[in-house]
């Protein structure tokens, strides 16, 4: 087996080969004065079974093409298989038609993926259960969820807001920033000993992306949130607008503390600056997507998902 990376998040390539007990392979990425790029394999693949990692966050579409060029160069070199890890796949919100007219972009994507020949996916917390539905090849759907409850279920978060752990998970809370989000937080209850939730209603724009959150819905009534902790459970953060506007509602309604877990790290425009800013006490986001030293803010803590992958091409 010979692991070969894109540039989008090294670092994580890098430590699931240590995990394995290997070294990347050598591969070459040259782009040229015109902005093409051109990719080559410094290693023989043939018979091999491969594993190329690139998750295809901003800029989405060059991370793509880099994927699609080490495929075709992996299939062309005679590779046994080819495994593509996507730990975020770019474009899944656009897994359908929301306006007549649309592309439905994600579909695109994977007939390219598909039409270089991979063999197999494996990518983490898709926006859409229905997504692996899309593919016409092995689509392996990890989650973060059981790294978050391991996180908050250990010693070092639950001193953040509590001496007590047993206290502490009496008086929280599970929280879906949007009624999309409700399997998810069903799933985190489950793996919290049943925790209660609520869900924040959503309300976007389709034509500017804008977002307005201004009331709740679930299982638990509004008026239990005084005194509460919240957790607020998503799979991703862009912009940020989202969890700041429900963590602030959240509060508003007498939440003492509000944490945030997200497994991919996006961050378009100003989310640093605006959720360090926010009424967010803390936020937790996984290395599914590099987030540059520059997003970096005090309230920013990152997990990794380097475990759970190795796990699952162990077997």
């Amino acid at each position: 087996m010979k692991i070969f990376s894109g540039s989008s998040n090294i670092p994580l390539s890098e430590k699931v080969a240590e995990a394995l007990h290997t070294k990347l392979a050598s591969i070459e990425t040259m782009i040229f004065p015109d902005g093409e790029r051109r990719v080559k394999l410094n290693e023989s693949v043939i018979d091999e079974d491969t594993i190329v990692i690139q998750s295809t966050n901003t800029p989405v579409d060059q991370n793509y093409i880099e994927l699609f060029f080490i495929i075709d160069a992996l299939k062309r070199s005679g590779a046994k298989s080819v495994t593509a890890v996507i730990p975020y796949l770019g474009y899944q919100r656009q897994d359908h038609v929301f306006r007549d007219g649309e592309v439905v972009s994600l579909e695109v994507m994977i007939r390219l993926l598909e039409s270089l020949g991979v063999d197999s996916v494996i990518a983490f917390d898709l926006h859409s259960i229905k997504i692996p539905e899309l593919f016409h090849v092995p689509v392996t759907h990890l989650s973060a969820l059981p790294l978050f409850v391991h996180r908050i279920k250990s010693k070092a978060f639950n001193a953040l807001v509590s001496d007590n752990p047993k206290e502490f998970l009496k008086d929280t809370i599970l929280v879906s920033p949007d009624m999309g989000g409700l399997r998810r937080i069903e799933q985190m209850s489950e793996l919290l000993d049943s925790l209660p939730w609520i869900a924040t209603v959503k309300d976007r724009d389709l034509r500017t992306g804008d977002i307005t959150i201004k009331q709740f819905e679930g299982p638990l009534n509004p008026a239990d949130l005084p005194g509460k902790r919240a957790l607020i459970v998503d799979d991703m953060i862009s912009s940020g607008n989202t969890m700041i506007q429900a963590a602030q509602l959240l509060k508003d309604n007498g939440v003492v503390s509000c944490d945030v877990f997200a497994t991919h790290a996006i961050f378009s425009e100003e989310a640093a600056e605006l959720l360090q800013d926010s009424s967010i006490d803390r936020v937790y986001v996984t290395d599914t997507v590099l987030v540059p030293e520059e997003k970096y803010f005090p309230k920013l803590h990152i997990l990794s998902v380097v475990e759970t992958i190795v796990k699952e091409l162990q077997k």
